[in-house]
Formats: C-alpha cells, sequence, structure tokens
C-alpha cells in the first residue's frame, strides 16, 4: 500500500491529539416540524458508523502517512478518556488497527464513552444529543502533563492538535505546552467555542485552524458570501496580520469547496460535484488531509493568491489534498471512510479528470509489510 512518505527531510515525524474519543447513532426522523418537548416521533435508525472529532482526523493523518504503533517512522499518540464499556473497547480497538499508538487513552470506570444521538429531519436539518457526564469530559490537566516530555522532545518536528468534545479550557492547556515545547500547534473549535477562545488568546497559540463559515464569521465579524468572497477573504487577512501573522486559517465552505488564507495570500479550491451520501465528519477529513500533507512536506497553498478557484487539474498543495479527501468522504454514510487511503484518493482524482503532481508523487512510498 502507498503512502505519503515520512523521513529524516520530512517536516514532522510524529501527531500528539487532545478531543473527543467516541461513537454515536443516527436516526432519520419522520416530519419536518420541530420536535416537541413532550413529543415521541418515529425514527428511522440509520446504518452509520458515527465517531467523534479525534479520532477522525487522527484517522486519516495515520492512514495517509502509514502510521504504526512501532517502527514506523511518522507516530500517532491521542490523549484522552473512554468509558469501560463496549462503545470505548470497540473505538480504542479500531484505532489501534488504523496505526494509531492508544497508550494516552485511559479507560473510565463510572463514566460512559463519548456517545452522541444525531437526528436528521426530511429536509436535511438535525441535530444532536451528546453524553455531557462522558469519560471525555475528565480529562484533566494530570493527564495532559503526561505529554509533556513527549511534546519536548518531538519538538518542531511533532504536531500538537487541540479538537472539540473535550473541556475548552483543556485545550488550552494543552497548547501552552505545545507552545512553549515550540510544537506545530493545530486547530478547530465550533460555533460556541470561537468568543471564548478569542478571549483567551487561543488562536495566538495556533499555527493551523481549520473552521467551517460559521465559525469563522464568529471570529472575525463579517459573513461569508460565495458572490464576493474577497470581502469575507480580506477580513480573514486583517484579522491574521493585527492578530495572528503566522497563521495558516482553513475556511470550508460547504459544497462550495474551501478557502486557506494566510496573511499574505489565499486560495480557493472547489469541492467536486460528487454523490453525497453523507457529509458527516467532511470538516473533520479536509483537517486531517491537511495535516497529513503538510507533515510530509507538501506545501499549504500554491504561491500566488487566487482570487478565482484552482483551475488546474493537478492536486499539489496541502489545501487541494484535504479538499479531494473531504469530497471522497462524502462517498460514504459513515464518518470515518472506510476505504480512505491514498491509493483510493489517486484513483478517485483520476475519475474526476485530475492526478496527483510530480511534486506529490515523488513522495509516495510503498509501506513495509508488517
Amino acid at each position: 500500500m502507498r503512502v505519503l512518505r515520512i523521513d529524516e527531510s520530512s517536516p514532522h515525524r510524529q501527531l500528539i491529539g487532545v478531543g473527543g474519543i467516541g461513537t454515536g447513532i443516527f436516526f432519520d426522523l419522520a416530519g419536518n416540524h420541530t420536535l416537541g418537548r413532550n413529543e415521541s416521533r418515529p425514527g428511522r435508525l440509520l446504518d452509520v458508523r458515527d465517531y467523534c472529532k479525534l479520532h477522525i482526523v487522527i484517522h486519516y493523518v495515520a492512514k495517509l502517512l502509514g502510521a504504526r504503533v512501532s517502527g514506523s517512522p511518522f507516530h500517532v499518540v491521542p490523549v484522552g478518556k473512554v468509558g469501560d464499556d463496549a462503545a470505548g473497547h470497540q473505538v480504542v480497538k479500531e484505532m489501534g488497527e488504523a496505526g494509531i499508538d492508544t497508550r494516552l487513552v485511559d479507560t473510565t470506570r463510572g463514566r460512559p464513552t463519548l456517545f452522541s444521538v444525531c437526528f436528521q429531519y426530511p429536509d436535511g436539518t438535525g441535530g444532536n444529543i451528546t453524553t455531557s457526564n462522558s469519560a471525555a469530559a475528565a480529562l484533566c490537566e494530570t493527564d495532559i502533563d503526561r505529554v509533556a516530555e513527549l511534546l519536548k522532545s518531538g519538538g518542531r518536528r511533532a504536531i500538537a492538535l487541540a479538537v472539540p468534545e473535550v473541556a475548552l479550557e483543556m485545550r488550552h492547556y494543552f497548547l501552552q505546552l505545545a507552545a512553549r515545547a515550540k510544537t506545530f500547534r493545530a486547530a478547530s473549535f465550533v460555533p460556541a467555542e470561537i468568543a471564548p477562545a478569542k478571549q483567551a488568546g487561543m488562536f495566538q497559540l495556533l499555527d493551523l485552524v481549520s473552521l467551517n463559515e460559521e465559525e469563522a464569521q464568529e471570529l472575525i465579524g463579517c459573513s461569508f458570501s460565495s458572490v464576493a468572497p474577497e470581502v469575507f477573504v480580506g477580513k480573514c487577512q486583517e484579522f491574521l496580520r493585527s492578530s495572528c501573522p503566522n497563521l495558516r486559517m482553513v475556511v470550508s465552505a460547504g459544497k462550495s469547496g474551501a478557502y486557506g488564507v494566510t496573511a499574505d495570500l489565499y486560495n480557493y479550491c472547489p469541492a467536486p460535484k460528487v454523490e453525497v451520501a453523507s457529509t458527516a465528519g467532511a470538516g473533520d477529513s479536509l483537517l486531517g488531509g491537511i495535516i497529513a500533507a503538510v507533515a510530509s512536506g507538501i506545501p499549504f497553498l500554491r504561491g500566488e493568491s487566487t482570487k478565482e478557484s484552482v483551475t488546474s487539474q493537478s492536486v499539489e498543495t496541502a489545501l487541494e489534498l484535504g479538499v479531494l479527501l473531504a469530497s471522497y468522504k462524502c462517498l460514504s454514510p459513515h464518518t470515518i471512510h472506510p476505504s480512505a487511503c491514498v491509493e483510493t484518493l489517486d484513483a478517485f482524482a483520476r475519475d474526476l479528470g485530475k492526478s496527483f503532481s510530480n511534486r506529490v508523487r515523488e513522495l509516495l512510498m510503498d509501506t513495509i509489510p508488517t
């Protein structure tokens, strides 16, 4: 199986992540009217495998970079908690099968594994109910302190990833440790976390942030418009120049694609039109693809701002690889596409009339069989 090559010349050799680890179920509700307080509503239980954010992102990083628990050039280490229940044991098993080192994922008695019940109305809107007393909510500073030496030893060649579904305060603490270790820091947030994260100075701790339109609007105070996106992008750049000049920002625009923005330039990468089975998990797969590409040395953006969309049929940047992966994920009803890897992405690109650039192809290698 081919993967993106990681060797002594690669920018990064390991990822250490903090965020939600768990699972969930999906219901397709009957009727578009909002579920009432005392209502009992029939719903069709969907055959969908749902996973929490940290698991989704690091799964794709591990698969694209050929990570293994030992003996591989790239190492993926999540820090978290699951319950002593069937769901917890299953997600830890699946992470291990994907090459993720789960030694710092603790099993906690007395608390359930993070679990979400998602519901969707026929018009495509919906919501979810997520356990607030889960094992993930018990993550504390003592747990995070265990990776201080790992961050320090990894230094600039490590990536620290902080994503939702554990307390924002714990993710802030983790990023502060990573900043002191001079580790590359990446994160995502949910809309309600943007204001407190901004107030706490968390964006100044980051090298890469991935947001959707709503989250980015909350951050910069400007609405996104597909008719005049340059106004929105300009506001993003103003924020970066004034507050976070070294931060790389990714803004996903759903089926339209994504924008990669720095203080000096931006690229827009449209999403290819595909038969969508589900968009759940697409934003997390976008981030996972970008992190894997950056770790292997693929440039974040093309060297010039692209006011129009990237029209080249060549996939040559981290942004473009991330959008390709997110689009491929949408072919699956599950939040983690079970077949996603470098080879299936390569074939998917060819089906779309695209191809990996020569620079990306030079980074491909065959894994050594275990």
